[in-house]
């Protein structure tokens, strides 16, 4: 390592184990997909069981991470600021693994095995909401962790590569859960099977809380939590001797300013990270994402069809957020946003017209992939980018938590509405999709900062004005 220039292979390698984080939160979100049909034969999911219920038994039992997801993101911000960002991850990393064996195997401790009850389905969905918690903390503390570590001239890069974890994390569930039921009966799959999926993944999770145990804690915690000796330690190595005692200076004066409230900066730095959450779900991709199978059999196609192309999304979709990682800290995050948005609005409104003219065939599947590729390269990666660097150091944790919040809560409501809007309308529901995408054109121009190149402590003095 060069003392005066730090080392770049030290920041990569700890870029890599935080990633390991976002790789997780796609893999916990996924892995549901291949276990459902077989959750709601288990589980006995049925009217001659439930009665009238078992749909809402059989709905809450997909998404009840999405639960533990928001609660994660509202205590996110007391456990950054209180754990610090390495110990908070640590602790995802452990529900991440309860949860992983514990929805594999729910009657652990407590049940007969293979012995379905509607008790055993509770515990199957605490587990879950465990894990979802271990998302919420990992959603908002991994790009934060990355943020604070990273040089600025590079950090839009370094923080990217957590939504393309994200991505691969699905892809990767995806091609597990196949090899998982590939060649076995129905019967396996149902009792056996959809238990492996699960537990597969606290593989991952024990290795990500292993790896944490040898990355430091970032500089600007441990400078705020007046430890100035291992933060000036930590910087040198990232940023060379000369650099670091800058950085750390800049980061004492910032830390001297308002503390506690997370107002101290107004109300607009709030609003712009909660309406940049907001807008990343109102455009529709969730949808896309967890509803793809659907919406291409509903357009037409047969059911390997629809899974093959859901597929080729997949791979769309990693492509183009490294579109994003290599141009990010190139072109800045305003540029990519709105080509992104205008991406996506022609996308969404095509599908709408195709859907209202009832054309289904290949022009639908190109302009699902230009939409998915337009948000992959500008609102997947980059609105993290912006939660994660936008707000000053003294209300970083408070400020993200609540973002992140928000952005569970419109994921969830946009994803609870799509059935009930494609029922009343598809070609409606597509177009206001198209709508929400124009719409961020106009917030992203007038509202959002550039802060491409910007210290983490210049956002201090961004705000102040």
């Amino acid at each position: 390592m060069d003392s005066h220039k730090g080392s770049k292979l030290y920041i990569f390698g700890i870029t890599l184990v935080a990633t390991l984080g976002g790789l997780l939160f796609g893999y916990d979100t996924a892995v549901i997909s291949g276990a459902v049909d077989p959750l709601k034969s288990f589980f006995h999911l049925d009217f001659a069981t439930f009665g009238d219920a078992a749909t809402f038994y059989h709905g809450a039992t997909v998404s009840s991470a999405l639960i533990g997801c928001i609660f994660g993101g509202i205590v996110s911000g007391i456990f950054a600021s209180n754990f610090g960002r390495k110990k908070s991850l640590i602790i995802a990393s452990i529900l991440f693994f309860i949860s992983a064996v514990g929805s594999g195997f729910p009657e652990m401790l407590f049940f007969d095995e293979n012995t379905s009850s509607l008790t055993l389905l509770v515990s199957f969905n605490i587990y879950r909401i465990i894990g979802g918690i271990g998302v919420g903390l990992a959603s908002a503390i991994c790009p934060m962790y990355i943020a604070e570590i990273a040089p600025a001239e590079i950090r839009g890069k370094l923080v990217s590569w957590n939504q393309f974890a994200i991505i691969f994390g699905m892809l990767v569930v995806y091609f597990v859960n196949y090899f998982i039921t590939s060649g076995k009966e129905i019967d396996w799959i149902n009792t056996i099977g959809w238990r492996y999926m699960f537990a597969s993944e606290s593989l991952v999770a024990a290795f990500f809380g292993i790896m944490l145990l040898f990355v430091p804690e970032t500089p600007r915690y441990l400078a705020l939590a007046k430890q100035d000796d291992k933060a000036m330690y930590i910087l040198s190595k990232i940023n060379g001797t000369i650099k670091a005692a800058e950085i750390l200076k800049e980061i004492k004066e910032s830390a001297h300013e308002k503390v506690e409230k997370v107002l101290a900066y107004g109300w607009k730095v709030l609003a712009i990270g909660i309406l940049l959450s907001l807008f990343q779900q109102a455009v529709g991709i969730n949808v896309v994402l967890y509803y793809a199978p659907t919406i291409f059999k509903g357009l037409g196609f047969g059911n390997d069809a629809a899974m093959w192309q859901t597929v080729i999304m997949g791979f769309v979709n990693i492509l183009f957020t490294l579109v994003a990682i290599f141009n990010v800290d190139k072109f800045g995050r305003k540029p990519l946003l709105i080509i992104g948005s205008v991406g996506m609005s022609i996308g969404m409104f095509a599908i709408g017209l195709l859907a209202h003219l009832q054309i289904i065939g290949v022009s639908t599947l190109i302009f699902i992939v230009i939409y998915s590729a337009s948000f992959m390269m500008s609102w997947g990666p980059i609105c993290w980018v912006l939660i994660s660097e936008i707000f000053p150091n003294t209300i970083r944790g408070k400020a993200v938590a609540i973002a992140v919040a928000a952005q569970w809560i419109a994921n969830f409501v946009v994803s609870a509405t799509f059935p009930s809007l494609e029922a009343f309308s598809i070609t409606f529901t597509y177009v206001f999709y198209g709508v929400m995408s124009v719409l961020s054109i106009l917030f992203v121009w007038k509202m959002v900062p550039e802060t491409k190149g910007k210290t983490l402590e210049d956002m201090s003095k961004l705000w102040r004005k």
